[in-house]
């Protein structure tokens, strides 16, 4: 069984976000990037499913500018046996990109596609969603643990009243959450090794997808700064102010 693990190119999670001047969107010149977590938990997850013998190769894939083939490479550097990337510049709207991960699955044939639940940039959580749907497949999304046995792909999900334990029958599409695995470091040979390792890179022409944007981002700016406490003196005094100033209740 091949894995497809779709990952992307972020601000480095530890980077404070600066929005242009211009209002158009956040500064990503002189930014450090890295690999968005959730999609280093989806490929750390689709290694172990390949140690473990249950499958038999990974495939990263990446939609976006050229810049992301350095984090394709990072994936092969944990262990991902060969990369696509779908170049595209700008990155396309979760629907584009679903439809080009359709393209890319239809082309490879894949019985799993692990990604992250959703991209710390934009936190749509809507891409796995999409791409299920596409695909007409089955899917788990927020999962915590997963465990494939013969033809059933066994998952729990983390859900608002708890956990969920599902049983899906592949192909389907997995949603990773932070509590499923902690991804693990490339060491020096990997990747040293991760540069021979093969990387296509094609356009959304080459798969036949149009990607032509359905939302306009009027303009971005930063969240208003967070207001300074008080201190109240008694609780009726804090009824008043939840009721009149705060009007929450």
């Amino acid at each position: 069984m091949k894995v497809l693990v779709p990952i992307k190119r972020v601000i480095d999670a530890n980077i404070k976000v600066r929005v242009k001047t211009d209002q158009s969107g956040v500064e990503l010149n002189n930014v450090k990037m890295a690999m968005n977590p959730f999609c280093e938990i989806a490929v750390e997850e689709a290694i172990r499913l390949r140690e473990g013998g249950k499958a038999e190769e990974v495939i990263a894939v990446a939609v976006g500018p050229a810049q992301s083939q350095e984090t394709l490479r990072t994936a092969l550097a944990m262990g991902a046996d060969r990369a696509i990337l779908v170049e595209t510049d700008p990155a396309p709207e979760p629907l584009g990109v679903a439809k080009l991960l359709k393209a890319v699955t239809d082309q490879e044939g894949p019985g799993l596609v692990i990604l992250g639940k959703q991209a710390i940039d934009g936190d749509n959580n809507q891409t796995g969603q999409m791409l299920a749907a596409l695909l007409n497949w089955s899917i788990g999304t927020f999962v915590s643990r997963l465990n494939v046995e013969s033809n059933v792909v066994q998952v729990t999900r983390e859900v608002d009243g708890g956990l969920e334990n599902v049983e899906l029958v592949p192909p389907c599409v997995i949603t990773v959450d932070l509590r499923l695995n902690e991804p693990r470091y490339a060491s020096l040979p990997n990747i040293m090794k991760a540069k021979k390792k093969p990387l296509d890179i094609v356009s959304p022409a080459d798969l036949g997808v149009d990607v032509t944007p359905r939302i306009e981002v009027i303009r971005v700016v930063e969240p208003p700064a967070r207001a300074a406490g008080v201190k109240v003196s008694s609780a009726e005094e804090l009824v008043d102010k939840l009721k009149n100033e705060a009007k929450v209740i």
